[in-house]
Parts: C-alpha cells; structure tokens; sequence
C-alpha cells in the first residue's frame, strides 16, 4: 500500500519549522507542547487521553518537555511494539544574521536566500521547488512531520496494527540527551502498564549526499557510537627566560594532539564501513591572564566514532597514542637542550623528567591506595556540591573541575597525562541479523525499501551505520556490559553529574533504524529538505515497515 501523504506532512512540517525551538531555550516546550495539542485534538486521544503524554525532562537543568503518543492496535492481542522517534530542538541561527526571523518561515527564506551570496547549486535548488528551506526543516521536523502523520493515521485504523505504536518528539538531542534519557522512563513505565514487548525503533533523523555526485538517498541499519577521549596534562612551571628549567604541558598536549587528531589508524570499521578518525574539539592550557611563567596544566578532548570498539578498547588505544606522544617530546626536549648547550658553551646533564601517564581509573585509584576513604569521600562530595551549586556547568569543565581537584591530593607533583571521558556516552549499535528482531527488522525494512523504490527519483540505498551523532543510541547496547565499566571508571563526573542509563536501556534493547529526512546543509544557513522523498517516500517506507512487523 502507498499512502498519499505528501501534502500533509509537508504542512505539518512547516508548523512545526515556524515554532523556534533551539536547544536550551523556552521554544523546545513550546513545540513539545503544540505537538501533544495536535494529539489530543484526534478523536482517538480524546477517547485514550492517557495516551498522549508531555513530559518534563529528569534531572535537567532548564525546563523543557517530550511529547510522546501512543495507539494500540485492534487487529489481534499481541503486545509488539514499535517505537519511532526524533528530536525537536534544532542548533540555533546566529548564522542568519539580521535575517534571523527568516530562519523560521520556510515561505520566506528562499527569497531572502537569492539576496545573499549564496552558491550556484542553492540558487538552483531554489528554483527547482524541491526542497524546503527553514532551521529544522531538514534537521529533523520533517521527520518528527512524517512519525505524526502515522500517529494520526493508525489512530484513524487501529485495525491495520496487530500490536502498538509509539512516536516519541524528543527535546535536547542537540546538546546533552536529557530528552531521550527521560523518555525511557515512559516506555519502561508503559511496558509495565500495558505489557509492551519492544521490537524495534525507527528514527527519523536526517541524511545528506556524501558528495556533490552523489545521487543517492539512504537508510541506514544501527548508529555509529561517539566517545569523548580527553587529556587532562600537568607540567613543571618554569619562568620563560629558563625554559628548559621545566616541562611546558602545551608542547605535551601538541604532542597527543599530532598523535591523535585526523589518525587513520584510530579509525573503526565493521561490516565494510570505516568511522572518520578522530577530530580534535578543544586544546587548551589552564591559565589565566598574563606572566612570564609557564602554564600549569593544559587539556584537549578528541570526538571518537566507534562501530565496533567499546569504551575500553578506546582508552586503551589512545593511552598508548599518549605514551608515545611523552616519549617524543622528552627526546626532542633533550635533543633540542643538548643542542642550547652546546651553542651556548653550557654543561649539558640530561633533563630529569619520565613518561607518566595514568587513565582516570589508575590515577583515581593510586590516590585512594594513599589515602583511603578520606580521599573518596572527599572527591565525591566535592563533585556533588559542585553540581549542586552550578548545574548548569558543561560536563566537560566539570570533569577538569574534578580532575585538578584530585590532582592536590597527589603527592608526586611530576609532569603526568590523565586520560578520562569527558562527555555523554552514544552507544554503538551493529545489526547483523543475529536475533529474531533483528532479522525481522532488516527484512521489513528492505522489502520497504523495494516497494518505495518504484515511487523514489532516486535509488535508496541501505548503509549499516547511521554516521552521525544521534538519539538511536539510547535505544541498544552493542557493547557488552562489562565493557562499559571502563566507561564508568574513567568519567571523573560518573555518578554526581552523568550516568549513563544502561539498565533503562537493557529494557528496551530493540534494533534500530534510521528512515529519516534527506536533503543538505544541515544546520546551515541553506539548510533544506528534499520534499518529495521526505514527505512522500520516507513515510511510506515507514508505514510499510510498520505493516510488515505488525500487521
């Protein structure tokens, strides 16, 4: 069957693209809120009211809200259960300059485009009619559009669906996941309440061409995994006119960073499909103002993509990027000091310093192996009142906070490398058709897939990793819990700031896939979705997937 929803979804998009809604700002409620009235103005939620639910996120430190629906099918008594998501906030519009109320008026912005200077391939696509330009558009309320109008129409035929459906509009996917973290707590409550059994999940979230050839459009099986591996380095202070008097951390901290960012080698492939390496996110040092003496402390943090390393594997692998950064710097700093003296007819004794270099895990624990409890308890409570004092701290300071915290605790003061995680955990997940569900699902989905085909200017074609960052990951873990300890271990913020929630998410544990917006420039000042595969073509892949599991 082919639904004829173009029209629909398209209008549906546009209200919601009209609604600012960027992430940390009043505006992700405001859309949340629309959405759940949109809801509950269909007859079925005014006969199942408990149904439809705007939630307030947990343990967040602004006030913004989900809008999560759910029908129940009446074609038989089973309790399978899909669950399509995607996120309603977008990244702000400082890019639109005194154009920024146009971000939001997807009738306006083209016109207001062809006044900028923008490309050739914009001004054509433009003229072309077929995409839709708007701050969200693309990223992704064109997909939250298509999972409502499937909310609208099963709710007109619960008899299609041998089983339930849930669509989750999730806020916060932009900066710290709290959105999809407390729409957990639904599902396993709803679980409970209805008896669910959870056999997969359908994200709607956006793709783009990989190149300016490319004429495909894609669906993605999975989601790549997103670590944070981060550098926390002391030194000896020196005063500049003695610089061989101490041990710079900038020149360490340059050192890791030439090991690691852009590295190849630290690139991750599973199932014929290859991360981009690792990107350096921040390099800096800890002091403050101006002196002449040398700084402290410095730190860097690296985005690592995985498809099959777990959290250990990382650290590892990077610990030893670490080693073999302090092991060059020390040859080239006597080098480079062997060389001075000679210039300056000085007597040269080799430089004092040794390679240390520490995980969080072993750092932590050396100082409780000095000093007990008292150590332990005092790092907790320090990390707790700090949170409690300044919650709206970025995790990524807050574990330099912690770190240079414990670092007064130490009793050898020598140069040494921390290596920590230092933000949010997305999980992997790999499908390669080991269970039922994930058999089921990748046969649902490619005979969806051929059907649509027929209705598609474009061939789809199906990758098994969604390549970016997404809310997909909270859905699975691919990586064995064990594995996951080394994640616990070295995140200073673990149990007072973040906790990752691996049991909620061993209670779902469904496969995932990603059948979402397709257009370019994601958050971008072009930014636009294409109008007829995103209106048209994705909806009717998702609806037929549904069919396929449930009908």
């Amino acid at each position: 069957m082919y639904l004829d929803c173009l029209e629909t979804v398209k209008d549906l998009t546009k209200e919601l693209v009209r609604i600012p809604s960027i992430v940390k700002t009043s505006g992700e409620s405001d859309v949340a809120r629309w959405i759940y009235n949109y809801y509950l103005g269909l007859e079925y939620f005014k006969q199942y009211p408990e149904q439809v639910v705007l939630q307030e996120t947990i343990n967040d430190e602004i006030e913004r809200h989900n809008a999560i629906a759910m029908v129940r099918g009446t074609k038989g008594d089973s309790n399978r259960t899909i669950v399509l998501m995607g996120h309603l906030d977008t990244v702000g519009v400082d890019d639109f300059g005194v154009n920024r109320e146009a971000a939001f008026d997807p009738d306006k912005l083209p016109e207001v485009l062809k006044s900028l200077n923008v490309s050739e391939e914009v001004m054509k696509d433009i003229e072309s009619g077929e995409y839709m330009f708007g701050r969200g558009a693309l990223d992704m309320k064109g997909g939250v559009a298509g999972h409502m109008y499937m909310i609208e129409y099963f709710s007109k035929h619960p008899e299609e669906l041998n089983g339930n459906l849930i669509a989750i509009a999730e806020c916060d996917e932009e900066d710290n996941s709290h959105g999809i973290i407390s729409a957990l707590k639904i599902l396993l409550k709803w679980k409970e309440q209805y008896g669910l059994e959870y056999v997969a999940a359908i994200n709607a979230d956006y793709s783009t061409p990989y190149h300016p050839l490319d004429n495909n459009q894609y669906v993605y099986f999975g989601t790549i995994g997103k670590l944070l591996p981060s550098f926390y380095v002391t030194g000896k202070e020196t005063h500049v006119g003695n610089s061989f008097g101490g041990l710079n951390p900038n020149s360490l901290i340059a050192e890791i960073n030439r090991k690691i960012d852009l590295n190849s080698e630290l690139c991750d492939e599973a199932q014929g499909e290859v991360t981009v390496p690792p990107t350096s996110l921040k390099q800096t040092d800890t002091k403050v103002g101006y002196t002449v003496q040398t700084p402290l402390a410095a730190y860097s943090y690296y985005n690592f993509f995985t498809h099959s390393m777990s959290p250990k594997e990382v650290i590892e692998k990077v610990k030893g990027k670490a080693e073999e950064a302090f092991d060059d710097l020390l040859e080239y700093m006597d080098r480079e000091y062997r060389k001075y003296c000679e210039m300056g007819k000085h007597t040269y004794t080799p430089l004092p310093y040794r390679k240390r270099v520490y995980t969080w895990e072993e750092f932590y624990n050396e100082l409780v192996t000095i000093h007990g409890d008292k150590f332990r308890l005092y790092l907790h409570n320090f990390a707790a009142d700090l949170n409690k004092t300044n919650p709206s701290m970025d995790l990524r300071d807050f574990s330099v906070a912690v770190i240079q915290e414990a670092w007064k605790w130490s009793v050898d003061k020598s140069p040494v490398v921390i290596i920590y995680y230092s933000s949010l955990f997305s999980s992997r997940i790999e499908m390669r058709g080991k269970t039922e569900m994930e058999k089921a699902l990748l046969d649902a989905v490619k005979d969806s897939i051929a059907l649509v085909q027929e209705h598609s200017e474009k061939p789809i074609v199906v990758k098994m990793f969604y390549p970016y960052i997404s809310d997909s990951s909270f859905m699975a873990l691919s990586d064995d819990p064990d594995e996951l300890v080394a994640l616990e271990k070295n995140m200073p913020s673990w149990g007072t700031k973040y906790n990752h929630p691996i049991e909620d998410i061993l209670k779902i544990n469904v496969p995932v896939v990603n059948i979402g917006t397709f257009g370019k420039d994601g958050h971008s000042l072009t930014e636009r979705v294409h109008i007829k595969y995103t209106f048209e073509n994705v909806p009717n892949m998702t609806y037929n997937t549904i069919r396929s599991l449930l009908g």
